[in-house]
């Protein structure tokens, strides 16, 4: 198991931002793709950003494009999702996941194209 952290989570208002980290000590992330989805209470997992391994290409879901972004520091080995002007139905846990695939060619929208996975943040966002 490669062990992924998320960090930043929290309570904010609608129309508010957090910006949420995922770490993997000891594991570059610069060959892997990496996503972020969330899953809400009595829903299924879900898409919301992606990251290429070339750092070049991103993906989102529809219901967050132009409001979160999704980066990366090789430096810090830390992913990042940036979320503003967030929105109740936002709430959800937040999970980071990595690919296995070293430089692999998965398009990432999909859950089961993820091996990795943190234990995940809560974010609630309230109106």
């Amino acid at each position: 198991q490669v062990p992924l952290e998320e960090s930043g989570g929290g309570l904010v208002q609608a129309r508010g931002s957090l910006r949420l980290s995922c770490a993997a000590p000891g594991r570059a992330f610069s060959n892997y793709n990496m996503g972020w989805l969330r899953q809400a209470p009595g829903k299924e997992r879900e898409f919301v950003a992606g990251l290429h391994w070339t750092g070049l290409r991103t993906s989102y879901a529809d219901s967050v494009k132009g409001r979160f972004t999704i980066s990366r520091d090789n430096a810090k080995n830390t992913v990042y999702l940036q979320m503003n002007s967030l929105k109740p139905e936002d709430t959800a846990v937040y999970f980071c996941a990595q690919d296995s695939a070293f430089r692999g060619s998965r398009s990432g929208i999909h859950p089961s194209d993820y091996t990795y996975w943190g234990q995940g943040t809560q974010v609630t966002v309230s109106s």
